[in-house]
C-alpha cells in the first residue's frame, strides 16, 4: 500500500511540475502551496481531515468536486490525496443510489422541520419518496455530506488503531508535535 501511495504521490508531483506549466504565474500560484510536503505525507491526523472534506465535497453534486476538495485541502492544511481520492466516491455508476438517498433525507427533513419547499423552483412527485424540489435534493446532499465527514474520523482513527503501522501518529520534529491547522484552530478556541 505504501509503494503504491508513494508512486501516485511522484507522479502527482511531475504532473505538477511539468515544464511546460511551470513558467505560468497562475500555475505558479496554485501549485507552489500544493507542493508542501506536509499535506502529502499520511499520518492520522491529517487523514482523517483530508477524508472528512472529501467526503463533505464527494456528496455536493458540484463537477470539479476534487479541485474543491484539494484546495480546501491545501487552505486547512491536511492531506490532499486522501481529501481528492475521497470524492470519488460519488461517481456515475454510485450516484445512481446516493441521489435518490439524498433526496429522501432531504424530504424527511424538509417534513420534520416543517420548511415549505420554494414555489419557483417546481416540484416533481416520485413513488416512494414523495414530493421532492432542488431545495430538497441540496439539503439532502449537504446533510448526507456532514454526515459521511464525521463518519470519516472514527473511520480513519479506528484503521489506526488497528493497523498503526500503516497510519502513524502525527510525526515529532525536534520533540514538538506538528498539529494540523484545523485541530489547531479548535483547541485554541
Amino acid at each position: 500500500m505504501k509503494r503504491k501511495y508513494l508512486w501516485m504521490v511522484r507522479r502527482a508531483y511531475r504532473a505538477l511540475r511539468h515544464p511546460k506549466l511551470r513558467h505560468r504565474e497562475w500555475w505558479k500560484k496554485l501549485t507552489v502551496p500544493l507542493m508542501k510536503r506536509e499535506l502529502w505525507k499520511p499520518c492520522r491526523d491529517t487523514v482523517a481531515t483530508g477524508m472528512a472534506i472529501g467526503l463533505f465535497f464527494g456528496m455536493i453534486p458540484l463537477i470539479p468536486q476534487s479541485l474543491v476538495s484539494a484546495i480546501a485541502a491545501m487552505k486547512f492544511r491536511v492531506n490532499v490525496p486522501f481529501a481528492v481520492t475521497a470524492t470519488w466516491l460519488s461517481n456515475p455508476i454510485t450516484n445512481v443510489g446516493i441521489w435518490p438517498a439524498q433526496l429522501w433525507i432531504g424530504n424527511r427533513l424538509q417534513d420534520f422541520l416543517k420548511i415549505s419547499a420554494p414555489e419557483m423552483l417546481g416540484t416533481l412527485v416520485i413513488p416512494g419518496l414523495g414530493t421532492v424540489n432542488a431545495a430538497t435534493f441540496m439539503l439532502g446532499a449537504t446533510v448526507s455530506g456532514i454526515l459521511l465527514a464525521m463518519l470519516a474520523f472514527p473511520m480513519v482513527h479506528l484503521f489506526s488503531a488497528v493497523m498503526p503501522h500503516h497510519l502513524p501518529r502525527l510525526p515529532k520534529r525536534n520533540g514538538v508535535r506538528i498539529v494540523p491547522a484545523v485541530v489547531r484552530r479548535s483547541s485554541e478556541s
